[in-house]
Order: structure tokens, then C-alpha cells, then sequence
């Protein structure tokens, strides 16, 4: 069965650069783009109840933009003022370039990595006398504590945010050739949504190991694996799928 329409379960991307609109482009396709999971901040009253106190840390980690969001509503909410000589600790460039939208860049002490979290425990390291504050979501990656837990390092753990489900009742009628993944969050919301889903002839795309693990346990077939060694993006993937597909 050739692919005419997929559901991409991400918001639709704010550039009109995208790959997704070249890969609609060049076959012809529908995309739809639709986030099965959203974020939602965690408030003051509920953060409370942790007993984690901003004052107590020196410096913070941030791991992602909703990080630093959820960092200062928070920060407002308990009315923490935040000192000048805080240190911030951002897992990439653009995390920290972020940062702008909170405090005078250039006058506060920010350290980055490349773009993972290994990169940026070099710089961590080398500042082990820190209390941090690692502000993240419920659903944080395992191997960071563990990483930070194994380099000895003095941190909170300061969830305050959550990744739910979002409604998709409205597509319960809706049919596409392709639904494409990016977390196991995303195949979660899918079964809180649609209970009774069978897969039938819809294909399934599925990026990284824990999506494609979370697609078998639902005993679903990924037809889309990514990324792979000829198809380092989910829309190379695609494509290739697609072309693929087309020869038959």
C-alpha cells in the first residue's frame, strides 16, 4: 500500500524550511502534525510539598528549554529571587542562548555543552563544589541522575513539570497510511486515546530504541525504524520507506 497521508505526532515545525514540507512536497503527500503529549508546569503549592528549596543551590542544570520555562514560573510563584550569582549550566548552545529571555546574558555565569548531557558533565565537573538544582519533567531520562549519581555530584532532583496526554478524541474518525512517533509517551497516548486501535494497514514510523521498544511491547510493527545508518533523520526514513514502497 503506497503512502498518501501521515500524522506526524509532533507540533507543526515553526519554519517553513522543515523537511516536512519538502517530503510533501516531492511525493505529493498530506502531513498532518498533531503532539500527542503536552507539557504542563507543575504549580507552587504542589512543589512545596518536595521540600526543595531554590536558595539552597549555587547553581542550575537545564536540560531543555521547558526547563528553564518551568525553572522561573516557578522561581515567580515561590518568589525566590533569583541572585546574580546563580550558575547555569545548559546541555547545549541554544539551551543557554534561551536563557536571554530570563537574564542579562552577558552578566551571568553560563556554561554549555555540545548537545548531550555527557558533554556538558565535563563543565560540571569541574564545578563538583556546587549544590545544583536539576529542574526537569517526570518522565526525566534515567541515565542522567545516574551519570551525575556516578560523578558524585550534590544535586536535587526538582520535577516541575509533567508530560500528559492530549486529547485526540477528535481524530477517532480520522484515517492515515502513517503515524510517526518520537517517545513511548507518544504510543502511551495513543492507546489512553484509542483503546480499541489496531493497527491493520496503518504504517508506523518510530525514532530512537525506546520508541521502537515501546511499539513492540504494544505488539505493534514498526514498518519505519529511525534513525539508521542510511537514514540518520525520521524524514530520511520516511522517504526512503515511501520510494521503496513505490516500486512495488
Amino acid at each position: 500500500m503506497k503512502v498518501k497521508t501521515i500524522l506526524v505526532s509532533q507540533p507543526k515545525p515553526e519554519s517553513e524550511k522543515s523537511p516536512y514540507f519538502d517530503l510533501a512536497e516531492k511525493h505529493k503527500l498530506n502531513i498532518d502534525f498533531r503532539p500527542f503529549i503536552h507539557v504542563e508546569g507543575i504549580d507552587g503549592q504542589e512543589f512545596r510539598l518536595s521540600r526543595i528549596n531554590f536558595q539552597d543551590h549555587s547553581a542550575v542544570i537545564f536540560t531543555s528549554r521547558n526547563a528553564v520555562d518551568h525553572f522561573f514560573r516557578l522561581a515567580e510563584e515561590l518568589r525566590y529571587t533569583v541572585p546574580d550569582s546563580l550558575k547555569y549550566f545548559c546541555v547545549s548552545e541554544a539551551t543557554a542562548f534561551y536563557l536571554q529571555k530570563y537574564v542579562v546574558y552577558r552578566k551571568r555565569k553560563i556554561f554549555h555543552g555540545k548537545q548531550t548531557f555527557s558533554d556538558l558533565m565535563d563543565l560540571i565537573k569541574k564545578h563538583n563544589k556546587e549544590k545544583f538544582l536539576l529542574p526537569c519533567s517526570d518522565l526525566l531520562k534515567e541515565e542522567i541522575p545516574d551519570i551525575l549519581d556516578k560523578a558524585k555530584i550534590d544535586y536535587s532532583k526538582a520535577i516541575s513539570y509533567k508530560t500528559v496526554c492530549s486529547d485526540l478524541s477528535d481524530l477517532r474518525d480520522i484515517k492515515y497510511d502513517m503515524l510517526v512517533f518520537f517517545s513511548p509517551s507518544g504510543i502511551v497516548s495513543l492507546y489512553k486515546n484509542f483503546p480499541d486501535f489496531e493497527q491493520g494497514d496503518t504504517k508506523i514510523a518510530a525514532f530512537g530504541p525506546t520508541t521502537n521498544k515501546a511499539c513492540a511491547d504494544h505488539k505493534l510493527i514498526v514498518n519505519v525504524p529511525a534513525p539508521t545508518t542510511s537514514s540518520p533523520s525520521m524524514t530520511m526514513s520516511i522517504e526512503n520507506y515511501i520510494k521503496k514502497a513505490g516500486k512495488k
